[in-house]
């Protein structure tokens, strides 16, 4: 789940990590307001969940409280790469004179926690990596042991941080590690990090991607996920505990088991197929969250057959195939469906099925390569 700039800044800050003076507004007239209390010269930035903001008009510079009216009510009404500008961040402007990027992030490949810095700040750290790799120091934190103070050291060495800041930087570190950890960050970006004129140090801009697993911990947290960034169906399947993911094929999917379900989706891809999305009715569904899962897929448009794999062994296949007929009724699909089922009560499920007319197979491949023709008008 990603976080919006001032949802990140709120956690930062309540971390110890110095950021500027602000608040979000979604009115012109209260940015306004934010502009006077600060001082006149602010910058406005729009909160949306997705990069280039800066280049899309999305983050100005405001000389008085009047230009930051009408610079505000012209940020609200725009849209950046199809999302809508519901709100904005007034802050105080901040002279600069030196930009870090620093994070810390999940490394699937090691296995842990990484730091990683670069003395080029501001800018996408992917285009740093791009053009100058050397650039970007990486070093990676043994989850039992936490960030040590000489890896800190280490960074800021190698980054050229000027020594008169180390002590600061050090205590940012620390902080940015702890939000990352007690939050259940996947990430804990500042880019930049920034040495003002005035020689202090703090995080002009903030973001941060909780893991959507951890959310049970955090019902604060939760309670800040943007849904203009998510898919409907998406939404929907949350309600249910559905695991779904929407894709971009034709084959709608209902499996039980995430590791089954990749198998399914590699399996129509070997056949000439594509997958419309990723579902995980998880074990010992009942017959309304196969229902619902039903309804979710075929939601979609661009799905013309349904493929069904079930393994029954805490979900009981007579279940699910009640669920499925429960869903038929109500939202009587014009898509065929081919559906096979195997383990506990599947002669049971297959017969309420077959008495459905549904087409069913008794293996994968005979599943897959059948709902693939189907998608195709075989």
């Amino acid at each position: 789940m990603k976080l919006h700039e001032y949802q990140s800044k709120l956690l930062f800050s309540r971390f110890g990590i110095p950021t500027p003076k602000g608040r979000v507004t979604a009115t012109a007239n209260e940015a306004k307001q934010i502009a006077e209390e600060l001082g006149g010269r602010v910058v406005i930035k729009s909160q949306v969940l997705v990069g280039g903001r800066g280049k899309a008009g999305g983050i100005r510079l405001a000389k008085s409280p009047k230009e930051t009216e009408e610079l505000a009510t012209l940020i609200l009404g725009m849209e950046i790469k199809g999302l809508p500008v519901r709100k904005i961040l007034v802050e105080e402007g901040v002279g600069i004179a030196k930009e870090i990027y620093f994070g810390i992030a999940n490394d699937r490949s090691a296995k842990c926690p990484v730091l990683m810095a670069s003395s080029e700040g501001g800018v996408d750290i992917e285009e740093v990596a791009h053009r100058s790799p050397e650039k970007i120091v990486k070093i990676p934190i043994d989850p039992l042991l936490g960030l040590r103070d000489y890896q800190v050291r280490d960074v800021a060495a190698s980054i050229d941080l000027p020594k008169n800041h180390w002590r600061a930087f050090m205590e940012i570190a620390h902080s940015l590690w702890n939000v990352y950890t007690e939050c259940d960050g996947d990430l804990a970006e500042i880019n930049p990090l920034v040495i003002t004129e005035d020689q202090r140090v703090m995080a002009l801009d903030a973001k941060m991607v909780i893991d959507d697993n951890s959310l049970f911990r955090h019902a604060d947290l939760a309670d800040m996920r943007d849904l203009d960034v998510e898919d409907p169906s998406e939404i929907e399947a949350r309600k249910y505990s559905l695991s779904y993911i929407k894709l971009d094929g034709q084959i709608g999917c209902m499996v039980n088991g995430a590791g089954l379900a990749m198998a399914t989706m590699d399996i129509i891809k070997l056949y000439g197929g594509e997958p419309a999305n990723f579902l995980d009715i998880g074990g010992g569904a009942s017959a309304e969250k196969v229902a619902a899962a039903f309804r979710i897929i075929l939601s979609d448009p661009n799905v013309k057959t349904v493929l069904i794999n079930i393994f029954g062994g805490i979900t009981r296949c007579d279940e699910v195939a009640r669920g499925i007929l429960s869903a038929i009724s109500e939202v009587k699909p014009h898509v065929p469906m081919v559906a096979r089922l195997v383990g506990t009560n599947a002669e049971e499920g297959l017969q309420l099925l077959s008495n459905a007319n549904m087409q069913t197979a008794e293996t994968l491949v005979d599943a897959a390569s059948l709902a693939v023709i189907v998608a195709k008008g075989g």
